[in-house]
């Protein structure tokens, strides 16, 4: 079931995909708010980046996997769309398995001024976050724990170099380019894959 642009009423964007998201977070146990916001991202990029054919379920799917769609460490996702608490991942300190990532943003947006954190519902490093980073909601401000900013950053993130996410072999590639570890891109895998069958029921 695909998103369809309807007529834009000012405020938050992705509020005016209520209706449609309503009816699909339903049916596939996505929190409406977040759903709107990774069916807008679709929706923008059809637009913007029309050769990529991003799927809104692969945005969810990644959401699912990073936070369980920014209800991660008993975080609640707002009507607004802003996770508070604000998530924030492991310090990337080497150890456990975690990449080694020194602090590269004095804390301003993972507060840690020691190591990089991967920041809201979909995780990312404040580095890539402060080079795709998009106000999605048109608020003035780009923050990672706000679920429309982090998913059109997420989708224009998995857009670059001109792939084409209708391709396997380009939609894999992307989903690596995000966590290069194949558990995590088999589980992103079979939550899309889900999330597209019971929208379609």
């Amino acid at each position: 079931m695909a998103p369809t642009q309807p007529a834009q009423t000012g405020g938050r964007p992705a509020d005016a995909l209520s209706g449609w998201a309503g009816q699909v977070g339903t049916k596939v146990g996505i929190p409406v708010v977040a759903v709107q916001a990774y069916a807008y991202t679709e929706l923008v990029l059809a637009r913007t980046t029309p050769n990529c054919h991003l799927s809104w379920t692969t945005i969810a799917a990644i959401a699912k996997v990073e936070s369980d769609h920014g209800s991660a460490n008993r975080s609640l996702l707002g009507a607004d769309g802003v996770v508070t608490p604000g998530i924030f991942g492991l310090p990337l300190d080497g150890k456990g398995g975690r990449q080694l990532i020194p602090d590269s943003d004095r804390g301003a947006l993972d507060k840690d001024t020691t190591y990089d954190r991967a920041v809201g519902p979909l995780q990312f490093i404040p580095a890539t976050w402060n080079q795709y980073k998009v106000d999605a909601d048109n608020n003035g401000v780009a923050d990672p724990n706000d679920i429309d900013d982090a998913s059109l950053t997420a989708g224009t993130y998995l857009c670059q170099g001109g792939r084409d996410l209708s391709r396997a072999d380009a939609w894999w590639d992307a989903i690596f380019s995000y966590n290069a570890v194949r558990p995590y891109a088999q589980k992103v895998f079979e939550a899309a894959n889900d999330y597209g069958r019971r929208s379609r029921g």
